[in-house]
């Protein structure tokens, strides 16, 4: 069997939530560690994988994989086996949707190349850069805490009793809202979901500061 490697950041919310998948799918994986703050992701061998200068890279047996909502739905259909979305339509809509609020509408303005940026070309200081960190999320939060509390589908997890895409996604974001100083407790649902969904070993083992290039 050809030897699976995932490219990875400890502290990168998308490497983070491909961790977590590949743990909930019981697949090995090498890690090959990318530090974004030196800068590995420039590499030349680097962009070769990936032209976006980004993480995570995924090499499943010979093939090259990039963006981690693609490397994930990717996982779904080559490894069926312990399923990260429902078997519904309606629950693999709500669980996309969950997923995407935290994918496509914080976790994209509150990176790391966003946030240098913020502080280097705008010349922005550290307290708001935080406070942009803290805007974003409390919109994503405060809509995702709805989805969950007013749902009758929201069980131990996002979306039953099983962690999901959804969970995957949620347990990063709530990592970063938490190093900036953002009150989880606020959103009590999520914070639920999230204090079950860390209580598994998947994402126990994907935790960013149990990573070996964790600092």
């Amino acid at each position: 069997m050809a030897e699976r490697i995932l490219y990875t950041y400890y502290r990168s919310s998308a490497s983070y939530r491909t961790r977590i998948a590949l743990n909930l799918k019981g697949l090995e994986y090498q890690p090959r560690f990318i530090h974004l703050r030196k800068g590995d992701q420039f590499g030349a061998d680097y962009v070769k994988l990936n032209p976006q200068q980004q993480v995570p890279t995924l090499i499943d047996e010979g093939l090259v994989l990039i963006q981690s909502p693609a490397i994930i739905e990717y996982l779904e259909e080559a490894y069926p086996t312990k399923p990260l979305l429902p078997r519904d339509l309606a629950g693999r809509a709500r669980v996309r949707a969950i997923a995407a609020a935290i994918g496509c509408d914080v976790h994209p303005i509150n990176n790391l190349r966003v946030l240098q940026y913020l502080r280097k070309q705008l010349k922005q200081e550290q307290p708001a850069v935080d406070d942009w960190v803290r805007h974003w999320v409390r919109l994503g939060f405060t809509a995702i805490e709805t989805l969950l509390s007013e749902s009758d589908a929201t069980g131990t997890y996002c979306h039953g009793d099983a962690p999901t895409l959804a969970d995957a996604y949620l347990a990063p974001q709530v990592y970063n809202a938490e190093r900036f100083n953002y009150p989880v407790a606020e959103h009590p649902t999520l914070k639920r979901v999230y204090d079950n969904a860390m209580k598994l070993d998947a994402f126990k083992r994907a935790y960013p500061d149990h990573q070996p290039d964790a600092e």
